[in-house]
């Protein structure tokens, strides 16, 4: 499988991709500057998290003008998979490939910290080996992470089953007004959606930072799985 990896100005988890994608999975992997306009014939385009042009302006609002993002739409556009993650994901928003908005955590604070986010939908390539329910263990490490859009998309996303992740609790118990168990204060606790197709996945927390038990913590390898079924050629 080839993979592509988009950096920007800011990118800093660009490395922790590459290594997961291409040390420990053994995948094709190629970075792709921001201005060059060619992705190199990929099955998967991976936006990583980082400080895109140090987030400027707005996160996100910079990158989406990069040369490269006009290929990464018309490849989604065509059904190609893209992944988003933190940074990725605010990306993909300002892209127009995802609806909604991440706004500044409701603490008002950089969050760094683990998270538990809970799988809702199965019916995207990277969680179709879980259970609906399944729980993912990893870190959050954001300022703008709070998942906002106006009520009308907010309905739609539900009704059509696009919210991929929600923060819960270490049992899988959901509080959107938690502090503890939705720390960025995300609408309905929305810690991940996909598009209507279901090509395109976002998510604020970092699963490419939990894929060796060497994270140890409640962690440790819990992200790998999500890497390995987008790499499964059964569908």
């Amino acid at each position: 499988m080839k993979v592509s990896v988009v950096v920007f100005p800011g990118s800093n988890c660009d490395h922790d991709m590459v290594y997961t994608y291409g040390t420990l999975l053994g995948a094709d992997v190629t970075t792709i500057w921001h201005r060059e306009r060619a992705l190199g014939s990929p099955d998967l385009v991976v936006i990583p998290g980082g400080f895109s042009y140090g987030d400027y302006l707005r996160t996100g609002a910079l990158a989406r003008l990069s040369p490269v993002m006009e290929e990464v739409i018309a490849f989604a556009k065509r059904g190609g998979a893209v992944l988003g993650i933190c940074n990725g994901f605010q990306i993909l928003c300002e892209a127009g490939l995802l609806p909604g908005a991440l706004l500044q955590n409701i603490s008002m604070r950089f969050l760094s910290r683990f998270v538990h986010i809970k799988t809702e939908s199965t019916e995207t390539l990277f969680t179709r080996r879980f259970d609906k329910g399944h729980i993912l263990h990893c870190p959050v490490a954001h300022f703008d992470g709070n998942y906002f859009a106006d009520p009308d998309t907010i309905k739609k996303i539900e009704d059509n089953g696009q919210v991929v992740f929600r923060y819960c609790d270490l049992y899988g118990e959901v509080d959107p007004v938690s502090r503890e168990a939705n720390p960025n204060g995300s609408i309905n606790a929305i810690a991940g959606i996909s598009n209507y197709e279901r090509n395109v996945v976002g998510m604020m927390p970092h699963p490419e930072r939990a894929v060796e038990s060497i994270v140890g913590h409640i962690a440790g390898s819990s992200g790998r799985p999500f890497f390995e079924a987008s790499l499964s050629s059964s569908n």
